[in-house]
């Protein structure tokens, strides 16, 4: 069975980074360890009740595609036993499919975003303006719609209870300079299109995703945090894909569907998920790791 983890708890290790999903802690030689916990965050506010198992399914969904796409761009993983970085007397059970050991990098502070289709915030930003973080798309297009070419719409890196921002690549440069905002770009558009050429055959359509990167003390650059998840990704199932609508997904789309018929400002506390959409939102999870990685968590 899928363990349940709210917080992580590792005594004797240094807590560096509680967010929204992963509690990051130092290890030596420039190390981390990432624990992806069950939380659930939508409209950047924390819920309070976790998705049994949901960690363990972004971690595997995760590694499988940290493996797949290791030749478009190295990432941050270690191959580290867990055993010997954990503190004594930890129940290794509870973290063998959550947590990971990886490299200490700098952060590149923007969220690379990667958009296929018209869709989320990027439709409402198309609706009001004709364009999308400055790029300036076709007329006429309507919700959900393949865009010409896949674009990248990076965004601010919000604390946990505040919300991203779009901003224009003009806006990355400024921030990290122009090679290092050039490299991100590249990378998230090469990533994303590989990975939806991939998913394409598996019968799964990725409509966006959002990668994090990072840089070593010598520069080079990694993609790090996680990737392609159901919580950094919308998943659409090819077969009930329709242009005008919003389609059905496997990922956390499917509880905002639900924040979004509740008299709830979207700010915390969160509301309590109902134990049916708990279920549901795992049972997507769980799908999208199978078809997508072949990996079924009993």
């Amino acid at each position: 069975m899928p363990t349940t983890l709210l917080q992580s708890n590792l005594p004797g290790l240094e807590l560096i980074h509680r967010g929204k999903v992963r509690d990051v802690y130092a290890l030596s030689d420039e190390r981390l360890l990432m624990v992806a916990t069950d939380r659930l965050s939508a409209f950047d506010v924390v819920l309070p009740n976790p998705i049994p198992g949901k960690g363990e399914m972004l971690t595997q969904i995760s590694n499988f595609w940290f493996a797949q796409t290791a030749h478009l761009l190295p990432n941050h993983l270690l191959d580290v036993p867990l055993a010997e970085v954990l503190p004594p007397g930890t129940d290794l059970a509870l973290y063998a499919k959550r947590a990971v050991v990886t490299r200490r990098l700098k952060p590149v502070p923007v969220e690379a975003i990667a958009r296929g289709y018209l869709i989320g915030s990027g439709w409402k930003d198309y609706q009001a303006s004709g364009a999308l973080c400055g790029i300036t798309l076709p007329a006429g297009l309507q919700q959900a719609q393949q865009l010409p070419e896949p674009i990248f719409t990076p965004s601010t890196k919000a604390a946990v209870g505040d919300h991203d921002e779009n901003v224009s690549y003009a806006a990355v440069v400024a921030a990290v300079g122009q090679n290092l905002a050039d490299q991100v770009r590249d990378a998230t558009l090469a990533i994303y299109r590989w990975a939806a050429a991939y998913a394409a055959e598996r019968g799964i359509i990725i409509a966006d995703t959002k990668f994090e990167f990072g840089t070593d003390a010598n520069g080079k650059l990694y993609v790090m945090d996680e990737m392609l998840t159901p919580d950094s990704s919308r998943f659409w199932p090819a077969e009930q894909y329709r242009v005008g609508i919003s389609p059905p997904s496997y990922d956390k789309q499917f509880v905002r569907d639900y924040l979004e018929t509740l008299d709830w400002n979207k700010t915390a506390p969160g509301p309590v998920i109902p134990d049916a959409v708990i279920a549901a939102t795992a049972a997507k999870y769980a799908e999208a790791l199978q078809r997508l990685a072949g990996i079924r968590l009993d």
